[in-house]
């Protein structure tokens, strides 16, 4: 119980304080005149003051409120190499037992691991909210078991006790370790670029290891290459992007004996391999409808460089104008054909005849182009199946139809077929049709289908868009120039530019529109596989291979013709490799090296000027556990084999009694007691002088 002097005024302070100060002027008036009686004037005063002041006698209850240390267990990761673990364990348990041993004091423990997406060590964070859970009042300190690698050093908790870090970890600990740094998210195919790479020994390095590691490097899935590069020197290795897409680029060094972990002596990096400008050559045979359909697809995309001729004026053309009088430009066939035919990605024959422009040796120079892993697209018309069809020059070699010299004009609607609905490049076609199914074309070539795979068919059941590999290299024929009646939305239109748009890109190699793919998407830890077939039997099974070399097999159920999906919940970060059939597949979930392993070796030099401030400090447990001790508020608390804590003496007011220290009546008394005592000692001595 304790008591104090508490004031409920029966007026409002600045009047009390302005009777003060008319009381001391009275006062002063009766010293100046001499009246034998101004103290008890005074001292009535005074009780008039205290009547109004009101003073009362305050008794409280309390109940007294333990102490409260928190305790942060560091279990990320990085806590589990060398013997981290055990002394965690030791370390808590003993913290539990001299906090028992101190009396009024309570212990509150919270555990933190890995942050999610390899957000690594958030113990302050932890810390902070533990914190902000108790009453800053009976927060005698705080307790941080760790091996110091936190990764949100810049997170300053306000603590109003000590904060104490135990570090866990060896002083003879070392590592090697693997640390790429720089790498872009994108990178141009085929142009090289330099990534920077160190590989270091970091911690109580021995003495004796040698100067030179093997370095191992993949891309992909592809055979990795070995090669001998220095030891704790800044690498530069030039890297080209062998395709378009996520190209994956491993790093690997074999592990050492002695180093802490060979999580980090592997590295991952994911790059995005993108085409610096599409070169694409387009030559229309003839101006018709639907020339512009191709021109605008091609230069609505900025990344494409078109060059586009179109046949306005055949040899065969004999009008009498005078040459210097033509502003046609002359078609510069050998540049593109013989010069310069390498330097293009994608050549488009619209509706294009032999008339003699072409010599047979550049058709040929167009066949080995396409060979070589050149792209070759014939949108055929009527002059497909004339005498001076491309069907008649070197080109037949490759084509994968043969015109029969029959033209079908009559009304029909494109058809996907089984395949062209498992394909990339029509799958889901359908999906877009408007209400009522697609509109109409009225002119189809008759081919016949001789190689590749037809994915459209037309009026009979007539081979409409046939796509064949030829070598390295690819050809696709459209039979038929009415494909601009969708663009236009004649009876509903059709998905023209999606089709001609996937076409294009399937020429061009875009990975997502192969025929036989697997990929995998990752989303946090989840991997969601995908594998597109045009094979008629199920793929089968895709098995996973983990970081830790675990194998893992998943099913892939058809989620629509030719595609297969699963679902792969990853049990932790790292390099993941896909296996199904001949394809291989090599992911990564987060870093290959999870932030966790980055720095291994344990150091509380980022937490030690947190520490300091708090007059708390960074402990080894190596040195053997300290003991808690109490200290004083602001005094140094740690020392030489020992911690300290701040007792807060916190309290819960459980009752409260007021009780006035005098009725007004008795303040009243007092002050007319003072009064007439003043009056009868001035009346006498009045008297007397008299």
């Amino acid at each position: 119980m304790t008591a104090s002097m508490v004031f409920a005024p029966l007026v409002g302070w600045p009047v009390i304080f302005a009777l003060a100060g008319l009381t001391l002027a009275l006062l002063a008036l009766a010293l100046w005149r001499g009246l034998p009686g101004w103290w008890l004037r005074g001292l009535g005063l005074v009780a008039l003051l205290g009547a109004l002041a009101n003073p009362a006698l305050q008794e409280e209850e309390r109940a007294n409120l333990s102490d409260i240390v928190i305790l942060v267990v560091d279990e990320s990761a990085s806590q589990g190499l060398g013997d981290r673990t055990a002394q965690t364990a030791a370390a808590v348990a003993a913290i539990e037992a001299e906090v028992k041993g101190l009396p009024n004091t309570e212990l509150r423990i919270h555990r933190v691991g890995d942050g999610e997406e390899d957000a690594g060590t958030l113990a302050l964070t932890v810390l902070a909210e533990a914190l902000a859970e108790e009453p800053r009042a009976r927060i005698a300190g705080a307790i941080l078991i760790t091996d110091g690698r936190v990764h949100d050093a810049g997170l300053v908790p306000n603590l109003p006790a000590p904060l104490q870090v135990l570090l866990t970890g060896s002083d003879q600990d070392w590592d090697r370790r693997l640390v790429i740094k720089n790498a872009p998210a994108f990178a141009i195919i085929g142009e090289e670029f330099v990534l920077d790479l160190r590989i270091e020994d970091i911690g109580a390095v021995p003495r004796g290891l040698a100067p030179v590691v093997d370095l191992t490097i993949s891309v992909d899935a592809e055979e990795p290459v070995t090669y001998s590069v220095a030891l704790n020197t800044d690498l530069e290795l030039p890297v080209t992007l062998p395709h378009g897409g996520a190209n994956v680029l491993q790093f690997s060094v074999s592990g050492v004996e002695g180093e802490i972990t060979d999580r980090n002596n592997a590295a991952a990096v994911q790059i995005n391999g993108v085409r610096d400008r599409l070169r694409v050559l387009l030559i229309s045979g003839e101006p018709h409808a639907g020339e512009r359909v191709w021109r605008n697809l091609l230069k609505s995309d900025a990344s494409v460089d078109l060059v586009h001729f179109t046949i306005l004026r055949p040899p065969e053309k004999q009008d009498g104008v005078p040459v210097d009088e033509l502003s046609l430009i002359a078609f510069p066939t050998r540049e593109l054909f013989v010069d310069k035919i390498e330097e293009f990605d994608l050549i488009i024959f619209d509706r294009y005849r032999m008339r003699g422009i072409l010599p047979m040796s550049y058709i040929e120079n167009v066949v080995n182009y396409v060979k070589n892993g050149g792209t070759v697209l014939v949108a055929a018309g009527p002059e497909f199946g004339a005498v001076d069809s491309l069907y008649r020059s070197p080109l037949a070699e490759i084509l994968p139809v043969a015109p029969t010299a029959q033209v079908v004009e009559e009304g029909f609607r494109p058809a996907l077929t089984d395949l062209g609905r498992r394909h990339p490049v029509t799958e889901g076609l359908e999906a877009l049709a408007p209400e009522g199914g697609w509109g109409r074309w009225f002119r189809a070539i008759e081919v016949e289908h001789l190689t590749g795979q037809v994915l459209m068919t037309g009026p009979r059941d007539l081979p409409l868009l046939v796509l064949n590999r030829v070598d390295q290299g690819r050809i696709a024929v459209l039979a038929s120039d009415h494909a601009w009646l969708w663009g236009r939305g004649y009876e509903g239109g059709g998905p023209q530019l999606e089709l001609l748009r996937r076409l294009a890109h399937w020429m061009l190699k875009e990975p997502e529109l192969e025929e036989e793919t697997l990929t995998a998407d990752v989303t946090g830890e989840k991997l969601v596989i995908t594998r597109r077939s045009m094979l008629e039997d199920a793929p089968g099974p895709v098995t996973i291979t983990g970081p830790d070399g675990v194998k893992v097999v998943v099913e892939t159920p058809e989620v629509s013709p030719g595609k297969y999906q699963a679902t792969f919940d990853a049990p932790g970060l790292g390099l993941y490799r896909l296996e199904q059939g001949d394809l291989v597949r090599v992911i990564a979930v987060g870093p290959a090296a999870p932030r966790e392993f980055v720095e291994t070796i344990a150091s509380g030099e980022a937490l030690a000027p947190l520490a300091t401030a708090t007059k708390g400090g960074v402990t080894r447990l190596e040195d053997g556990f300290p003991d808690i001790r109490a200290v004083s508020d602001g005094r140094q608390a740690i020392g030489r084999g020992w911690i300290g804590i701040t007792p807060r003496e916190a309290y819960l007011t459980t009752d409260v009694n007021v009780a006035t220290l005098l009725p007004a009546w008795a303040w009243l008394l007092i002050a007319a007691g003072l009064a007439i005592a003043a009056w009868l000692i001035e009346g006498r001595k009045g008297a007397k002088a008299a």
